[in-house]
């Protein structure tokens, strides 16, 4: 049965959602732990390096959690959690955006204990969002079309919050009331949207292996490690949502300081995002064409290639943006089709194992890409300070090129990793994967003959 247009709108819609709330975290709360709050730089960094390690167990937690449920009721195995998740996340925004008069140490528990709350519903609500492809459908390129999808719903969001939230901050004489109005319009947005995804899509394939013994959890563990494919694809994830979210974080510091204009960052936002609808729509033809794997591989080396680039060649703002957007257009490749051969390793796990664990391996999964995200926010949190980063003066030459080795070196080089990794290790090519999924389906054939 094939998905209908309005369904997979509707499912990239969450993601619009998600990265409503997800993206002001990600983007602007390290700036808020250090200009607004008054946290030091190291202090900030430590509080995404913590929340996001416990946010991985958590993920873990609430894919084991989905997979094991007894009773299935009419709204399905993953739509509740986003049901009864929505609310609770929308508020947990908006509070970790709120500045309390309280001590620097009272401060900084409310920093770790409001944002490791935030991180514990989210994966809630996110873990069943994102697991529910292979319940969705079976078909790889419908696989392929969710995800492209996804993606676009995705960074719809990225560009939404990028242009519009600190302007709304900005147009506020307090900060601290500019942070809390902007966190609250995005929060009623994506909580909106949330619920239009939730009420739109459809699951289809639920429970198709037979019910398995109390014990087979502890299997179900071990056998993620017998899954190839997505023990790779967690490896260059670290890599690549390490590299982009450091450039999400770090964008901000270095239109300020190094480009002395704090308010190309919308400008920046809008066109090397821009960039990224154009590299999501293409993904479907490439992926046609020439196969997942050298897609993505393709993504990787256009990023490599731009952000090594900029870091000698961006020296005025059109430069950097005009880099900015061959950046992200590669970015678009991998991180469209991430959640596409996420969902090719459930059914390549189902076949060498026997177990099929739709939330425990996306949870696997995404476990290495919030410990990308602890990296994304204590490594510039640690630079900066090194570097005697100062808020809101003149920066040293020492801590302007700090800024521009996190903007640029470091993911242009994790850029080359993921190339080389992906060349070498990853063998699931779309050929692989149709023999797979046919032999699966010989197996259920003779199973209910």
């Amino acid at each position: 049965m094939n998905i209908s247009l309005k369904e997979k709108i509707s499912y990239g819609l969450g993601d619009v959602g998600n990265n409503f709330l997800f993206d002001m975290g990600q983007i602007y709360l390290l700036k808020f732990y250090t200009d607004s709050l008054g946290l030091p730089a190291t202090t900030a960094g430590l509080v995404f390096l913590v929340t996001k390690i416990w946010d991985g167990f958590a993920d873990i937690s609430v894919g084991t959690w989905i997979d094991n449920r007894k009773k299935i009721g009419k709204r399905g195995k993953f739509r509740p959690f986003m049901l009864y998740a929505a609310i609770p996340l929308a508020l947990m925004t908006v509070i970790s955006f709120t500045t309390p008069d309280f001590s620097l140490t009272g401060k900084t528990i409310w920093a770790f204990a409001t944002y490791m709350v935030f991180g514990t519903v989210y994966s809630i609500f996110n873990i069943p969002y994102g697991s529910m492809i292979p319940a969705m459908t079976r078909d790889p390129i419908e696989h392929s079309d969710l995800a492209s999808m996804r993606w676009a719903g995705a960074n719809t969001g990225l560009l939404l919050t990028t242009v519009a939230f600190m302007p709304i901050v900005t147009s506020f004489d307090n900060m601290h009331t500019g942070y809390v109005v902007a966190a609250s319009i995005f929060s009623l947005a994506g909580l909106l949207l949330q619920f239009i995804c939730y009420s739109k899509v459809k699951e289809r394939y639920v429970d198709m292996c037979p019910k398995k013994e109390k014990g087979s959890i502890l299997i179900n563990y071990k056998s993620l490690f017998k899954n190839t494919p997505l023990l790779v694809l967690c490896l260059v994830n670290l890599f690549t949502f390490s590299a982009f979210n450091v450039k999400l974080a770090v964008q901000v510091y270095y239109c300020q300081y190094s480009l002395n204009d704090i308010s190309l960052v919308p400008y920046m936002g809008f066109f090397s995002i821009g960039c990224v609808f154009i590299g999501v729509a293409l993904v479907p033809f490439f992926v046609r064409h020439i196969g997942k794997k050298a897609t993505y591989i393709l993504g990787s080396a256009i990023w490599a290639v731009a952000d090594i680039s900029a870091y000698f060649f961006a020296k005025t703002p059109v430069v950097f943006i005009s880099y900015a957007c061959l950046a992200f257009f590669g970015t678009s490749f991998i991180n469209t089709l991430n959640w596409a051969l996420i969902s090719d390793a459930v059914e390549y796990g189902e076949w060498k194992t026997g177990n099929r664990s739709e939330g425990l391996v996306y949870s696997f999964f995404t476990f290495f890409r919030k410990l990308s995200q602890a990296l994304a926010g204590f490594i510039p949190g640690l630079v900066l300070a090194m570097v005697g980063y100062v808020p809101n003066v003149v920066q040293s030459t020492e801590a302007l090129n700090g800024i521009k080795g996190l903007m640029f070196i470091y993911p242009g080089v994790l850029a080359i990793a993921t190339y080389i990794v992906m060349s070498v290790c990853y063998k699931l090519t779309d050929a692989r994967y149709n023999e797979i999924v046919a032999e699966l389906n010989e197996r259920k054939s003779s199973i209910n003959y």
